[in-house]
């Protein structure tokens, strides 16, 4: 299984890239969303991969952190969910839009991806709720892919490196605390999701105290 590549961007296609690892060139399928966040044609990239294997077929799949490739492998679940269809999901929210929107149960920011109906998006939302945590939780557990040909010491400092990848922010972690600290006070993965995700639109600069202090407030029985 190929989990990952890194190497020359040697080309690029409306839907793949093309990226030579040692002297081997891999096609790689990604989102619109990835494409445009990727360096130029000749730079260094690096892609988290999934690998799709038909009995006519084999196709690798691109993702910049391994918190979007863990949702691709949650919405191909959802029977009706393809890869391309998949794609089109992560191309039009990223990660954290997915994230968000399924724990929200907000069906209709998935319908905006091209290619998915009302119902599919409702399903969506529907099988994937109390799954939102985990995959949500990656967003903190990984930093960005690094460079292996970058400059290091005092030439690391002077030569700015181009990144394909962005970091996550400070709030991805913030979010992974918050929710496990939710878990660890009893609440449903689904509920808990839901409250962080609202919490973090509310107050998208709050650090983890803040997160889980406004998730509690949204969480408290209303009366």
């Amino acid at each position: 299984m190929i989990g990952r590549l890194a190497g020359r961007l040697a080309h690029r296609g409306p839907d793949h890239v093309l990226i030579d690892v040692g002297g081997v060139g891999y096609i790689v399928h990604v989102s619109d969303r990835t494409l445009m966040s990727l360096p130029p044609v000749g730079e260094f990239t690096a892609l988290y991969t999934e690998l799709l294997v038909r009995e006519d077929l084999l196709q690798l799949f691109g993702f910049p952190s391994m918190q979007e490739k863990e949702w691709h492998r949650l919405l191909t679940s959802v029977q009706g969910i393809g890869a391309k269809a998949s794609m089109a999901i992560l191309g039009a929210l990223g990660a954290e839009g997915v994230a968000r929107a399924i724990a929200l149960g907000d069906w209709s920011a998935i319908r905006a991806a091209p290619g998915v109906g009302p119902k599919l998006a409702q399903r969506v939302t529907l099988e994937l709720k109390d799954k939102a945590p985990v995959a949500m939780a990656l967003a903190g557990a990984f930093g960005p892919v690094a460079d292996p040909t970058a400059p290091t010491g005092d030439a690391a400092a002077a030569t700015p490196v181009r990144a394909n990848v962005t970091p996550p922010p400070f709030a991805a972690a913030a979010q992974s605390e918050a929710l496990s600290a939710l878990s660890n006070l009893g609440y449903q993965p689904g509920e808990a999701a839901g409250a962080v995700a609202r919490a973090q639109a509310d107050l998208p600069e709050a650090d983890t105290a803040g997160l889980i202090r406004a998730a509690l407030k949204l969480l408290a029985p209303k009366g």
